[in-house]
């Protein structure tokens, strides 16, 4: 990397992509004239393609949309790792609430068989059978086991013609 002065008399970094193979080439076009791709990996190519065109940072950052900073970083991580700088690294965000042994014991009740039904019935169907300790207990403790409630007295329908009181409406 050289120094070269600008507009404006300070030195900016020359940075550019070093010379591109033949499929790295098909592959960056594929990506910009494809346009089915993220923002993101769209943008890295044509940074990468407009700087092997010979076109310098300030240009390509205009071009892109984006500070001559991060222009530098993308083609410097190109001609580190090259093509695999496309694809974005995020880093930081929320830490994760689960660690790995949680998550290994998740995954392991998630993928263990139940035991068999029969067992559990008692616990989901409380009134079909019911567990030993609550069976010498009387159901409520005003009346004796076996002993019923009387039932409600069902609800009057009213034909259609009259009111609440049984009075024919006109």
């Amino acid at each position: 990397m050289t120094s070269a002065p600008t507009a404006g008399g300070c030195g900016a970094e020359l940075v550019r992509v070093r010379r591109l193979t033949d499929q790295e080439g098909q592959r960056l076009q594929q990506i910009v004239r494809g346009g089915s791709t993220s923002s993101v990996r769209y943008r890295r190519a044509m940074t990468l393609l407009a700087s092997a065109g010979g076109n310098r940072v300030p240009v390509i950052a205009q071009l892109v949309q984006a500070d001559e900073d991060t222009v530098q970083d993308v083609i410097n991580r190109f001609n580190e790792i090259g093509l695999a700088c496309l694809d974005p690294q995020w880093a930081g965000g929320r830490p994760r609430l689960l660690s790995s042994d949680d998550e290994d014991f998740v995954v392991q009740t998630a993928t263990t068989r139940p035991p068999s039904s029969a067992s559990l019935l008692p616990l989901v169907h409380p009134q079909t059978r019911r567990l030993p300790a609550e069976s010498a207990r009387p159901c409520h403790p005003d009346r004796p086991r076996g002993v019923k409630m009387p039932a409600r007295p069902a609800r009057r329908h009213l034909p259609a013609d009259q009111d609440v009181e049984g009075i024919a409406r006109s």
